[in-house]
């Protein structure tokens, strides 16, 4: 004959069970997010001197950072960057995944394949093809200024080199964005386009009226992530200093700034500082996209 546990003690095992499911990813993420976090709050409260050491000054590194033009500058250049990079990666991601979703493109998991292909070469590697194709002595630039006798516009120069940074990131991310979208596109139900082929739509008004709507949620997420990626800007221009330095400064982009600051200045507390308000500026702008975009979704 078996008996009833008691109701608390089952809650109570269920609860550890729950925990013991869990309880792996929390230290994992209290580990590698939280702790990071919290020491970089930390430190932001301090400032180390070579006379006095390292002392308390609350929120004077704050303010510090507030008032830095150097900081502003790079804040508003990539503001620039993702008001003119973003849209147009997206826009040609979209494109893409449409024309392949459409099944009218010949060869398309070849096309497809392709255009995710520039997303698996590692950052630093395409920055470096690029730079060097950029090259007016040396590069493909430089290759055509000879061969045809022209005097192209250097890409590197401090007036092109944000748009080449641009260029590059777009090379970079098309496909990512494009498998995002293609995915979105799969999961539309075929019974909309048989209801649509019976109405007698054409295929822009497939495409506004049920593939754009449907795939929405995947339009937010990819801008979201663009964003976010857009403020974190630092492989591409710290890899391109190296051939530009007259063009990139130390204090290009945010990133850039803050590691800097940290390796080159020996200011880890006002890095920390810089970097804490970028990331609440990022998360600001990431969460006034989202809401506008679930509300055009409501």
């Amino acid at each position: 004959m078996t008996t009833l546990q008691p109701p608390v003690a089952l809650r109570r095992r269920r609860s550890w069970t729950g925990w013991g499911f869990i309880g792996p990813f929390v230290l994992v993420f209290a580990l590698v997010f939280l702790a990071p976090l919290a020491y970089s709050v930390y430190l932001s409260l301090f400032r180390t001197q070579l006379i006095g050491g390292t002392t308390f000054v609350g929120l004077d590194n704050y303010q510090q950072a507030l008032q830095d033009g150097q900081f502003w500058e790079g804040v508003l250049r990539v503001g620039l960057f993702l008001l003119v990079q973003v849209p147009i990666m997206l826009g040609i991601a979209l494109l893409v995944a449409l024309a392949i979703d459409s099944g009218r493109l010949y060869g398309k998991d070849f096309f497809r394949i392709t255009v995710f292909l520039p997303y698996a070469v590692p950052a630093v590697v395409a920055t470096l093809m690029w730079g060097f194709m950029y090259g007016t002595r040396y590069g493909l630039v430089g290759d055509l200024n000879d061969a045809f006798g022209t005097k192209l516009p250097d890409p590197l120069s401090a007036d092109l080199v944000l748009a080449s940074l641009g260029n590059i990131v777009t090379w970079e991310f098309v496909g990512y964005n494009m498998l995002i979208f293609f995915a979105a596109l799969r999961v539309v139900p075929h019974s909309l386009y048989e209801a649509a082929e019976i109405d007698g739509a054409g295929q822009w008004r497939v495409i506004t009226a049920i593939k754009l709507p449907a795939i929405r949620g995947a339009l937010v997420i990819a801008t979201i992530f663009s964003i976010i990626g857009s403020f974190q800007l630092f492989n591409e221009p710290a890899i391109l200093q190296k051939l530009a330095p007259n063009a990139i400064t130390t204090d290009y982009t945010p990133n850039y700034y803050t590691y800097s600051l940290s390796f080159a200045g020996q200011q880890q507390n006002y890095s920390a500082t810089v970097a804490i308000v970028m990331g609440v500026i990022t998360m600001i702008v990431a969460y006034v996209v989202q809401l506008r975009g679930m509300r055009k979704g409501a």
